[in-house]
């Protein structure tokens, strides 16, 4: 285990990930409909890194069989569309990344149902934890959303009257259709989340069966999913249409629009991400990983809350902490914590 390389994977974890974060709130505060051309950028970002790196072109034969990763890469495409685009629907960023961290329950219910595995008391306290902690962020981010419009509504009609009047009495239709929005929004991502958790699950067993190759899998399941975003031709379109009206930016000898320069540094720092995951999940053990990704997220959402100034109550902060610390409880950490101090009580 050589510590210079895990040292460099949490750079990598760390910056990575954040910078994409925080050029993802740039990307969607500038145009609420680029969830496609994201995730396709991200995508033939990493296809054409993988072309170049590892398949050198194909001329590396693959270690599992095509036919498996045409499986996988079905679910994959289909989760990262689905979570990207549920940004279209009055999802907040915060919200979203609080969703993603709930995978562990999703994990778990699936490994119940299609792998009969058994857990102890903990995972299911902590599983429960995090549950609650995602209900009370929906909710407290779908009165947000309610609020947000009323005052809108408030400062265009000029309306003479308390704040907190205005919230209780002010009437508009388009409040009812902001919170049917978001709902299906959350959908989306509840549907994401179970998918993303088969996707696992068939990833372990083929993993059983095949060998560990992740960086065959990465390219594999980023290069064949490419042609399915013909689907989306005319919203991409569209997004090309609307990047290169945005404010101009000289670099050298070039005017490049400043919305493809945050394409582009959003797709470069998930690729960071993403490789120094791989790092860790072959240099550390997996309770190390978890923890350094969960404080990877915990890092990204007090960024996204205090630099965008992105709506943030008391109940948010409750699920968020129901949600982490629901994270922690089920990788075991706490319950390692716990044992360390009380064991050396006793040896005092």
């Amino acid at each position: 285990m050589s510590l210079q390389k895990i040292l460099v994977a949490v750079f990598l974890v760390f910056f990575g990930c954040c910078s994409s974060v925080v050029l993802l709130e740039l990307l969607i505060k500038y145009d609420t409909g680029s969830g496609n051309i994201i995730t396709f950028s991200q995508f033939l970002f990493i296809a054409v890194e993988g072309l170049f790196v590892h398949s050198k072109f194909f001329t590396v034969n693959r270690a599992i069989p095509l036919r498996q990763y045409l499986m996988m890469v079905t679910v994959f495409f289909s989760v990262s569309v689905i979570n990207n685009y549920a940004l279209n629907f009055n999802i907040p960023l915060p919200l979203h990344m609080i969703f993603r961290s709930g995978s562990l329950l999703a994990n778990m219910v699936l490994g119940i149902i299609i792998m009969k595995k058994k857990y102890p008391l903990s995972k299911y306290v902590a599983v429960a934890m995090i549950s609650i902690g995602i209900v009370i962020a929906t909710l407290a981010s779908t009165d947000t959303v309610k609020q947000e419009k009323v005052l809108e509504v408030v400062e265009k009609d000029d309306l003479v009257v308390e704040i907190e009047d205005d919230i209780d009495y002010v009437q508009d239709d388009s409040d009812f259709m902001n919170i049917v929005w978001m709902t299906i929004g959350v959908l989306m991502l509840s549907f994401a989340l179970f998918m993303s958790a088969a996707m696992g699950i068939f990833q372990e067993i083929m993993y059983k069966k095949y060998g560990k190759h992740p960086k065959e899998a990465m390219f594999y399941s980023h290069a064949l999913p490419l042609p399915g975003f013909l689907i989306f031709y005319s919203d991409l379109y569209k997004r090309v249409e609307l990047f290169n009206a945005s404010d101009p930016v000289n670099i050298g000898i070039m005017i490049i629009p400043i919305m493809w320069i945050y394409l582009f540094l959003n797709a470069f720092s998930q690729y960071m991400c993403i490789s120094g995951v791989f790092v860790l999940t072959t240099e550390c053990p997996s309770l190390v990983v978890t923890l350094i990704i969960t404080l990877r997220k915990f890092v990204s959402l007090l960024f996204s809350i205090l630099y965008f100034q992105n709506p943030f109550t008391t109940l948010h902060w409750i699920g968020t902490a129901l949600v982490f610390s629901g994270t922690l409880l089920f990788t075991g950490f706490i319950q390692q914590v716990l044992s360390y101090f009380f064991s050396k009580e006793k040896a005092e």
